[in-house]
């Protein structure tokens, strides 16, 4: 039987989360196994699925050390300019950025935190 991996992102308003990574990943979030549960096509396999914890087993929202790296490859000699479009582009989807966006030497990057406080890493190799 065939193995698939996925990551799963539990949600104060899924549809809305959903909505955000798929402005993100450039695809159109996917109804999942009830009205809470939305899922996404991961980049290179897999899906992305947010959903809501019920009421009897909530998780509170939390920092923690894991988080979410989206990447692109550079199309030209600027990936620090394609970052910044990428960027206004989650800004505009409801994002807030915890960092500026800096050239290091693996590429460009960026930290932000997605539209429920989830840190997520913009990445421009």
């Amino acid at each position: 039987m065939p193995m698939r991996a996925t990551l799963v992102l539990a949600a104060d308003d899924s549809r809305r989360l959903a909505s955000f990574y798929g402005s993100l990943l450039g695809c159109q979030p996917e109804a999942g196994f009830s009205a809470s549960h939305w899922r996404l096509p991961w980049p290179g396999g897999g899906l992305l699925e947010l959903y809501e914890p019920s009421q009897a087993r909530p998780l509170p929202r939390q920092i923690g050390r894991l988080s979410l790296c989206l990447q692109r490859d550079a199309t030209g000699p600027k990936p620090l300019t394609q970052l910044q479009s990428w960027i206004e582009t989650a800004l505009a989807a409801g994002a807030s950025q915890e960092q500026p966006a800096r050239q290091e030497p693996f590429g460009a990057e960026a930290w932000l935190l997605d539209p429920e406080g989830n840190r997520l890493l913009l990445l421009v190799r």
